[in-house]
């Protein structure tokens, strides 16, 4: 993120840019264990499997969707195999017809929800993510998932109220801590952001996806050597590099540049839900 930014471009821009990084939020995941598109909050890849695998597996799910759309683990399975792949509204038109037979199978409206989400249909993902569990049995990775979807929709403080709900279940919780510091951050309280991914990373031990984050915020208060220091930590030279020049390049970002990355960041990851702690879903 960060040498090369002049010191009045890095504060106006970081904040900006932190927006598009920060909601990826992943909005939470990344299949790779570099920066790429951002850093995030909703997303977070299951495997590192290739996209040939992907869409193997989804040729031999949809065939036996199609014969069995009843069949919720199958659903849950040819959605996840169709979002690896890019195609998320097929997913979540898959998982909205498996709902239908299935109207009370929580782990089938848990997996509509986050497809939803990550089809950009984000006040529809909140109503069906609300039926996924219920107050006297809450998931906090439901809870977090709701707090990321929130954040998409620049609802801040409401996001903050539901990663606390997650974090009285699983307290420390590395994946709902590091939700948590980057929704500070997009409310502009990079200070507690900081404080709150720095939390995370301790506790997410060698996790490149919260690393990620805390360095993200880091750059954007200015700090732009340890930012990479972070960043760029037990990585190979190559891979280093790579992390350092997207970061920098996010940080350089301003005004409409800075927008459109923002969008391009949310789209850009697939919406599974918060993995124990990046581009893939709890």
């Amino acid at each position: 993120m960060i040498g090369g930014v002049t010191c009045s471009r890095r504060v106006r821009s970081g904040t900006t840019v932190a927006l598009a990084a920060l909601i990826a939020v992943a909005l939470a995941g990344c299949k790779t264990a570099g920066l790429t598109d951002s850093t995030g909050s909703i997303s977070a890849s299951p495997s590192s499997r290739s996209e040939a695998d992907w869409r193997r597996d989804g040729d031999s799910l949809g065939e036996k969707f199609r014969a069995d759309p009843r069949n919720a683990d199958i659903a849950i399975r040819y959605a996840q195999a169709l979002r690896a792949t890019g195609q998320r509204a097929q997913a979540a038109a898959v998982l909205e017809t498996a709902a239908l037979h299935n109207p009370g199978n929580k782990a089938l409206l848990g997996a509509y929800g986050r497809a939803l989400a990550d089809a950009g249909s984000l006040k529809q993902a909140l109503d069906v993510l609300e039926r996924a569990h219920s107050p006297d049995q809450p998931d906090w990775r439901i809870l977090s998932v709701q707090g990321a979807v929130l954040d998409q929709l620049g609802r801040h403080e409401e996001a903050q109220r539901y990663y606390a709900s997650a974090l009285k279940i699983v307290p420390e919780e590395p994946a709902v801590l590091s939700n948590l510091g980057l929704s500070y951050a997009l409310s502009k309280d990079l200070k507690r952001a900081e404080e709150t991914l720095r939390r995370a990373s301790a506790k997410a031990g060698n996790d490149k996806r919260v690393r990620q984050n805390l360095a993200l915020v880091v750059g954007l208060r200015g700090r732009f050597q340890e930012a990479e220091s972070i960043v760029i930590a037990d990585m190979p030279p190559d891979e280093a590099a790579a992390n350092v020049a997207t970061l920098r390049r996010m940080l350089a970002q301003k005004g409409p540049a800075a927008a459109s990355a923002l969008k391009k960041t949310i789209r850009a990851r697939p919406v599974q839900g918060i993995e124990p702690v990046e581009d893939g879903g709890t």
